[in-house]
């Protein structure tokens, strides 16, 4: 592997007016071999002409549209497809990277050529993308068929070989969230993954993204449908891990709403009129 083309893949739907920090990241890459290939999934505002303003001629940027709006499954599975490098890595449009994110993915694909996947550590980001927190990563347990990254020790930037991604059934298109688990969970099947102890990725919070508390709920139903799509492959039962996750689940949210219920109390309120609690 000498001087790779490194893929980077962007599923965009109605995040043009981030677009320009995405961009900003990918030019300044200090690994020049690379290209970037969009596709919009019907985006119901300007999207796709702020994003061709921004890339003016720049050939080494593709931008697919989708002939409707099929959902994000569908449209990673595409880019997946689309892509010709021999390491790809899915960029959300929104989000950033660091200007080594590359060279380090092609110099820790060059260490391992067995590894199917290599990821890193993350910036958790505001609106404006200015780092608030880093979210640490570690080195997970190889080939055991229940990992399904519940404590999220995998995450971006995460790159794997496409010689690996097509050994596998490729991406679910019906997904509608959890496509990132199904890449994860899809490469771990298929041969190690590593952990490289950097930064590499800067991850938007904003109103609207994934991890807004509206879109908790869905999120958790589809990395459902992720693992049980794993399990199937893997030929294993996660009846009972799944009713042992439900439960704590259940039990966080009753605390949950009990607290709130409590800090709506008169005596809380009482409480924290006399400094008691201070919030």
């Amino acid at each position: 592997m000498t001087n790779p083309l490194f893929s980077l893949l962007i599923a965009q739907y109605n995040n043009g007016k981030y677009f320009e920090d995405c961009y900003n990241s990918i030019m300044a890459q200090t690994y020049q071999n690379w290209e970037v290939i969009i596709v919009d999934d019907c985006s119901t505002d300007d999207s796709v002409t702020v994003m061709k303003r921004i890339i003016g001629d720049d050939s080494r940027f593709k931008i697919e549209i989708n002939a409707e709006n099929k959902g994000c499954g569908f449209t990673k599975r595409r880019l997946a497809d689309l892509s010709t490098g021999e390491i790809c890595a899915f960029l959300d449009p929104d989000d950033a990277i660091t200007e080594e994110a590359i060279s380090v993915m092609v110099a820790e694909h060059e260490k391992h050529p067995e590894a199917s996947m290599i990821y890193s550590q993350t910036y958790r980001c505001d609106e404006l993308l200015n780092i608030e927190s880093e979210v640490k990563s570690f080195q997970i347990e190889n080939a055991n068929p229940y990992f399904f990254n519940f404590d999220g020790s995998v995450f971006a930037f995460l790159s794997y070989k496409k010689k690996f991604y097509n050994q596998t059934v490729g991406i679910n298109a019906y997904l509608k969230r959890a496509i990132d688990l199904d890449v994860i969970f899809l490469l771990y099947e298929v041969g190690p993954c590593y952990y490289v102890n950097k930064t590499l990725y800067k991850y938007r919070i904003h109103k609207g993204g994934i991890s807004t508390h509206g879109n908790a709920d869905k999120a958790y139903f589809w990395h459902w449908v992720a693992i049980m799509d794993a399990a199937k492959r893997r030929n294993i039962n996660v009846e009972d891990l799944f009713l042992e996750k439900a439960m704590q689940s259940r039990r966080e949210v009753a605390l949950e709403r009990e607290i709130a219920t409590y800090n709506k109390s008169v005596v809380f309120k009482i409480l924290r009129k006399l400094r008691i609690f201070k919030i």
